[in-house]
């Protein structure tokens, strides 16, 4: 079978891709809800806390990706944050979804996990995701910090997130390029405010 080769795809999509992540550089909102959050992780890990993070699909694959980069390092060598992305055990996972409901998977964590001062990060392109949305609740009830990572009118996450980065798109894959486009920096600035290299 013959398939045709469209470089215009592609030009397309990197286009589509460039002009959002434009597009946040005048989002004052966005660029206000950054400062909050960076603000938000130094505090917690001066205070010994830790950085919790939920996804699903993709959104999943970036929050344990975000996680690794500040467990284990960004640009240079340095002591280890607590960083975890909640999906990670298999058998819990599982055995959870199996016993209690996969809408319980990471609520249930949370409790199990989170202090008060403790940080939950969700991402959600839709904002909808029912187990991202009871995780920010149980959070909120224990006294941490809520961030939502979503795209545009941040769904029902919005009412249960202290902080919120909305990307300005309903395109799944362009919103999720956006969230690993922020996270990476605040992983960046993170690690150059904790471990200031001299």
């Amino acid at each position: 079978m013959e398939y045709a080769l469209n470089a215009d795809v592609l030009k397309e999509k990197i286009k589509a891709s460039a002009a959002l992540k434009l597009s946040l550089l005048e989002n004052q909102e966005l660029l206000e809800a950054y400062h909050h959050i960076l603000a938000a992780l130094i505090t917690c890990y001066r205070n010994k806390g830790k950085v919790l993070f939920c996804g699903n699909g993709g959104s999943a694959a970036d929050a344990q990706h975000l996680a690794a980069e500040l467990s284990g390092r960004f640009y240079f060598d340095r002591s280890p944050l607590y960083a975890e992305a909640l999906h990670v055990n298999t058998s819990y996972l599982t055995a959870v979804a199996n016993d209690y409901s996969f809408d319980e998977v990471f609520a249930r964590l949370v409790n199990g996990m989170g202090h008060k001062g403790d940080v939950l990060i969700g991402l959600s392109t839709s904002g909808n995701s029912k187990n991202i949305v009871n995780a920010l609740e149980a959070a909120r009830a224990k006294g941490m910090i809520t961030i939502g990572f979503t795209g545009k009118g941040g769904g029902k996450m919005k009412a249960h997130c202290d902080y919120m980065i909305e990307v300005p798109s309903v395109d799944t894959p362009r919103i999720q390029e956006c969230h690993l486009l922020i996270g990476h920096t605040l992983c960046e600035q993170v690690e150059s405010c904790l471990f200031p290299r001299h």
